[in-house]
């Protein structure tokens, strides 16, 4: 216990913003969100930037983007950017067939609208496969609207299906500047950064030097305010941000949140794959005797799940592969699980999908973020996360209703058995996972995945 109390005390030392507990609002589900987002972007004074892994072309992808347009032309004194992956923003869906992606759809605005907005695109590396823009947040006048969402119909609910995030307005003009000035002296400055909307834009290639250096500026990056002290009736904000293996600040920032935990951890994810620094510090949570939950997507709740009844795509392995780790991590704990220390609960509902991240340490602190907590967020992409700290737990209530809402549609696991193992897989994925094993890859896929 005495690490967790240094490692606690690390937590406590990281400078803060004072936040007022009635401006932090928690949103429940994809529709409060979709309609919070309209809602704010209309009443916009001052700016809106959006960051987000991308913007899609589909209905709910046009009217985020029309509701922006539509601002600018009643107001074009309005700053208004969106920041979205460069290398995403110019392909088609995965399996799709070969297209300019979603940056014919920021073409076909800008050609139609008088005022313009500024749609860029982000290269965190030179190919997608290697680091993608992952960061989040958007920023509207003094409002931080932070989600793990991207923007199109299922992160938005548009139609019958949601994908399951966490949603938090947070009014705080100092955390809404610090971001605002990271977004435009660190990504809208580089000379990596390209508008996506025009008809002529640089090809990669020609891009390697600025890639490069925006990279390494990333790699050095942080969120600028100045410290305040943090009365009895406020919290804590702070916020944190990271890039690559080496040094990265929100990576340890995370490991040091978990091995501060002295009685109760709770840790959401949609990708069961744990990077090796986060399973020591849950391994070691569990041995000095601290109740870990764990909350994961069921497989049939990932993104990239296709039922037996429908064609084969090789892609459609990934959730079996995240379940067979999964089940791999039970078996070992089965002990505490037997005692009621580690509880972990498999998300479904109906054919939704999940993909909310998060953790809670002793009803104390709690994280916001994008970061998924796998390999890939990791070494990767560039990611952030605000870290609340409740010392007084004036947010329990409303971070006590976001749980219940998280586990509701949840079923507890009893023993690693109940997790469905490779034989009993359709016969194309145990080829796959089968011949993965043969040629050893399963342990450089799961780095990237």
């Amino acid at each position: 216990m005495d690490s967790a109390i240094a490692n606690r005390q690390r937590i406590e030392q990281l400078p803060c913003i004072a936040h007022k507990p009635e401006n932090l609002e928690t949103l429940f589900d994809a529709n409060s969100f979709r309609e919070r987002l309209y809602q704010e972007i209309k009443s916009a004074k001052k700016r809106i930037y959006l960051v987000a892994l991308y913007l899609q072309d589909d209905e709910a992808g046009r009217g985020v983007l029309t509701a922006l347009y539509e601002a600018k032309q009643h107001n074009p004194e309005l700053d208004i950017k969106v920041l979205v992956d460069w290398h995403r923003a110019q392909r088609g869906l995965i399996g799709a067939a070969q297209s300019d992606g979603n940056a014919a759809l920021y073409r076909e605005y800008a050609e139609k609208y008088t005022y313009k907005i500024d749609v860029l695109g982000v290269p965190v590396r030179n190919r997608e496969v290697f680091g993608v823009l992952h960061l989040k947040g958007f920023v509207i006048d003094d409002k931080v609207i932070y989600s793990g969402a991207s923007l199109n119909d299922v992160y938005l609910a548009q139609h019958d299906r949601y994908r399951y995030d966490r949603y938090h307005v947070i009014q705080n003009e100092k955390l809404a500047d610090s971001m605002a000035q990271f977004i435009t002296d660190t990504l809208v400055s580089s000379e990596a950064v390209n508008c996506l909307a025009q008809a002529e834009r640089p090809d990669t290639k020609s891009l390697r030097t600025a890639i490069r250096d925006l990279r390494s500026e990333l790699q050095q990056a942080t969120y600028h305010f100045e410290t305040d002290e943090i009365a009895s009736d406020e919290v804590g904000l702070t916020p944190l941000i990271g890039l690559g293996k080496r040094k990265n600040k929100l990576n340890q920032d995370i490991c040091t949140l978990i091995a501060s935990a002295q009685s109760e951890l709770t840790i959401c994810t949609p990708y069961f794959n744990f990077p090796r620094s986060v399973s020591r510090e849950v391994k070691r949570a569990l041995k000095r005797g601290v109740k870990v939950t764990i909350v994961v997507g069921d497989k049939t709740a990932n993104d990239f799940y296709i039922p037996p009844s429908e064609p084969f795509k090789t892609i459609a392995g990934l959730p079996y592969l995240y379940e067979v780790n999964l089940r791999n991590f039970a078996k070992h704990n089965e002990a505490a699980i037997a005692h009621r220390q580690l509880a972990i609960y498999l998300w479904k509902h109906d054919n939704n999908s999940f993909h909310l991240k998060g953790i809670w340490v002793d009803r104390k602190y709690m994280l916001v973020t994008g970061n998924n907590l796998n390999p890939r967020a990791w070494k990767l992409d560039l990611e952030n996360a605000i870290l609340i700290h409740d010392k007084h737990q004036l947010l329990a209530e409303q971070k006590q209703k976001e749980l219940d809402c998280i586990l509701e549609h949840t079923q507890l696991i009893g023993s690693y058995k109940q997790i469905e193992k490779v034989d009993s897989y359709p016969v194309q994925v145990k080829k796959l996972i089968t011949r993965i094993r043969r040629v050893k890859a399963d342990h450089i896929l799961n780095q990237i995945l």
